[in-house]
């Protein structure tokens, strides 16, 4: 009578109550974990022993755990019979549609007594209260690296493995991630279920629209130990920590580059497979990266959904806003450790150390010119295209790139935005006030130091 749940068998009920009573009389000898059932110390020892005793007949794939193998199966079957009544959405396991459920619901039952965040899921809940004691009991025995939850560890174990059982029955691809299949099938369906109820925008995937809610609230709920930056995703953080130990654990077979992150490797691989699976709908043009066609639809749409709180700007991208930000603030976290030089944006200071290197990683196929970073290559393939994608929305006319677009804009509005400090004359480009800064200047070459 303590919540009023009921059950069909009586080992159900006393295993549920010690829930209430916070019992856990089932101890693992060997890391000493303790557990309200047997059951589950049973397959916890597993993760010890190493035995998968639970074999698929399909694929040879062997489990710790009968429902894992059950949820497995449903992957070569493609059975979900579970279905939400709310959207039409099909699970294949009826945890899974529980869990679903509480979308709709907005129902999050699991409150972490530590800082008092709330989650939807049981698993969520208990990832996140190792965030708070540190613990990371998943170890990979190929390398060493250790995590919080499971399937951060499957996922990882695929590294090693090269294994992607997840495959899209529209095109073929496989993924090592059950999540990025998910999202890999909204780029055939279009599907974006999750819904901003501040702005109205729409997301594939419910962590996308999570962090999009960060934008309006300002939350950023991830913070370094190290120095005391914060970030609105658990990812951000990651990548940064590593500004400050250093490792780059992804390396490239293709060339040997190394990469900090597994998502940065993907990336630069497309550069030697020359892949680009996102194609814009509205004028043809394709993309290695879904981010990057996101980002390339806003030329289209015109929408800047980023605004400075600062001047009032506006800006197609977060990383746009980013780094904007630090004209107001000046700060450049970014150091060459060949020179010492600063800069404001990983980017530049990746374009910057280029210069000590000599290397010009992006290739023309059609010239065999070389450049130092990939916009410059993007630019330059145009003058073999012929492509102008920026037009101007007043005139009708095009450019090959986009700084064109903007200062051409300037013909129409009349701004004017680079001022002589010297006489107080403004230009429309910076060039141009460059070029009048000599007027000053002439006849006067030889400056006192």
């Amino acid at each position: 009578m303590e919540c009023g749940k009921s059950f069909s068998k009586n080992s159900n009920l006393n295993a549920h109550k010690r829930i209430h009573m916070v019992e856990k009389p089932y101890k693992c000898m060997e890391c000493g974990k303790s557990f309200r059932r047997n059951d589950n110390l049973t397959s916890h020892k597993r993760i010890h022993s190493g035995e998968k005793p639970y074999k698929c007949m399909e694929c040879g794939k062997s489990f710790r755990k009968n429902s894992h193998l059950t949820s497995h199966k449903t992957i070569h079957t493609g059975l979900k019979p579970y279905k939400c009544t709310e959207c039409g959405k099909s699970f294949s396991m009826n945890s899974y549609l529980s869990s679903h459920k509480r979308i709709h619901t907005g129902e999050k039952p699991y409150k972490c007594m530590e800082c008092g965040k709330s989650f939807s899921g049981l698993s969520s809940f208990t990832t996140h209260k190792r965030l708070h004691s540190g613990e990371k009991p998943y170890k990979c025995m190929e390398c060493g690296k250790c995590f919080r939850g499971l399937s951060s560890f499957t996922s990882h174990k695929r590294i090693h493995s090269g294994e992607k059982p997840y495959k899209c029955m529209e095109c073929g691809k496989c993924f090592s991630r059950n999540y990025s299949l998910t999202f890999h099938k909204t780029i055939h369906t279009g599907e974006k279920p999750y819904k901003c109820m501040e702005c109205g925008k729409n997301f594939s995937m419910n962590s996308s629209l999570t962090s999009h809610k960060r934008i309006h609230t300002g939350e950023k709920p991830y913070k370094c130990m190290e120095c005391g930056k914060s970030f609105c995703m658990s990812s951000n953080l990651t990548s940064h920590k590593r500004i400050h130990s250093g490792p780059k654990t992804y390396q490239c077979m293709e060339c040997g580059k190394c990469f900090s992150k597994s998502s940065s490797l993907s990336s630069h691989k497309t550069i030697h497979t020359g892949e680009k699976p996102y194609k814009c709908v509205e004028c043809g043009k394709s993309f290695t990266q879904n981010s990057n066609l996101t980002s390339h639809k806003r030329i289209h749409s015109g929408e800047k959904p980023y605004k400075c709180t600062e001047c009032g700007k506006n800006f197609s991208m977060n990383s746009s806003l980013t780094s904007h930000k630090r004209i107001h603030t000046g700060e450049k976290p970014y150091k060459c450790m060949e020179c010492g030089k600063s800069c404001s944006t990983s980017s530049d200071l990746t374009s910057h150390k280029r210069i000590h290197s000599g290397e010009k990683p992006y290739k023309c196929m059609e010239c065999g010119k070389s450049f130092t970073i990939s916009s410059s290559l993007t630019c330059h393939r145009r003058i073999h295209t012929g492509e102008k994608p920026y037009k101007c929305m007043e005139c009708g006319k095009s450019f090959s790139i986009s700084y064109s677009l903007t200062c051409h804009r300037r013909t129409h509005t009349g701004e004017k935005p680079y001022q002589c400090i010297e006489c107080g004359k403004s230009f429309s480009m910076s060039s141009n006030l460059t070029s009048h800064k000599k007027i000053h200047r002439r006849g006067k070459p030889y400056e006192c130091c």
